[in-house]
């Protein structure tokens, strides 16, 4: 049992307040999860940069003039802010394969979180109003996000176990659920050359969405493929740069609820995660069907692409 949020803003009036709808929701869902909790914002970007995410069990050290280290290697301008265990770098647009790979060597206990030119990834061990205070939260801005608080059945209670997960360029996935055929997936994934880090169920399932993506389906696309290829039980709710997506099993026995309004779509694994949504009173309010894609996007007219698998 876990708990999803998501909030994806049509009224630009609301950005600001982003972070502090998304909090308030995140910390409903506490006893669905308390185990640990993540949140992935979509704020604003550079024009030609990109941001990377990263986290350290011991920020002191490992961010103590890591902006300038990353820098010397990449041969360019590296700016970062830090926020309690995490860290954002921003850098080159092309260089995010490349500071991967100089953070390995630099700084090795620094592990991966987020990447993207608008995505950011805050995930921690701990109660979600903890997690949401370390990170300041409520103080960020953003046209969408998602947010998952955790109660841990496939694998250790850890920071890199929590979600939301990331495996492609602005793309992360959070998921209520269980999938039985990870491991052979896991596998055959890694060698399509999909990153995986963790031994985390639904890392497998953001990379499945990553590889169809690669390999040139659309996000709606990639969904539907999931409700085939993917065994188990599973609520996803997937981020990218323009928008969001949600799609449910089959079986559907994970719950969910949706309200969308002239303003915003939400989502939460129940309903009290919305309650206290501006007009909520006044919102569409419907439980996703099973085994049908749901996408939101601000590059066209927000309304649902709905479809039957």
């Amino acid at each position: 049992m876990c708990g999803i949020v998501g909030l994806f803003l049509k009224d630009k009036s609301l950005e600001p307040k982003l972070g502090d709808m998304l909090t308030d929701m995140l910390i409903t869902m506490t006893d669905r999860g308390p185990d640990s909790a993540g949140i992935a914002i979509y704020g604003p970007g550079t024009e030609g940069r990109a941001k990377l995410t990263v986290q350290s069990d011991t920020p002191d050290a490992d961010f103590a003039g890591l902006d300038t280290a990353l820098a010397e290697r990449l041969g360019g301008r590296v700016s970062m802010t830090v926020k309690d265990t995490h860290a954002v770098l921003e850098i080159g647009k092309g260089e995010i394969d490349a500071a991967r790979a100089a953070l390995s060597e630099i700084r090795p206990s620094v592990r991966n979180m987020g990447q993207g030119e608008s995505l950011e990834i805050y995930k921690e061990v701990g109660l979600p109003k903890d997690v949401a205070a370390r990170f300041d939260l409520r103080g960020m801005s953003g046209t969408h996000g998602i947010g998952h608080t955790r109660m841990a059945t496939e694998s250790a209670v850890t920071t890199m176990g929590a979600h939301p997960f990331n495996t492609g360029p602005d793309q992360c996935l959070v998921h209520n659920g269980s999938l039985s055929n990870h491991n052979s997936l896991r596998r055959k994934l890694r060698r399509e050359g999909v990153h995986i880090e963790t031994q985390n169920d639904t890392e497998v399932g953001a990379a499945y969405i990553t590889w169809r993506m690669m390999n040139g389906a659309t996000l709606g696309e990639a969904l539907e493929s999931s409700l085939v290829d993917l065994d188990g039980f599973f609520t996803f709710v997937v981020g990218t740069k323009d928008g969001f997506g949600v799609v449910r099993d089959p079986i559907a026995c994970k719950p969910a609820v949706m309200a969308e309004t002239e303003q915003y779509v939400a989502f939460g694994s129940e309903y009290r995660a919305l309650v206290d949504l501006p007009g909520i009173g006044q919102a569409r309010v419907w439980e996703p069907e099973p085994a049908t894609v749901y996408f939101w996007s601000h590059n066209a007219v927000p309304t649902a692409h709905e479809k039957a698998a």
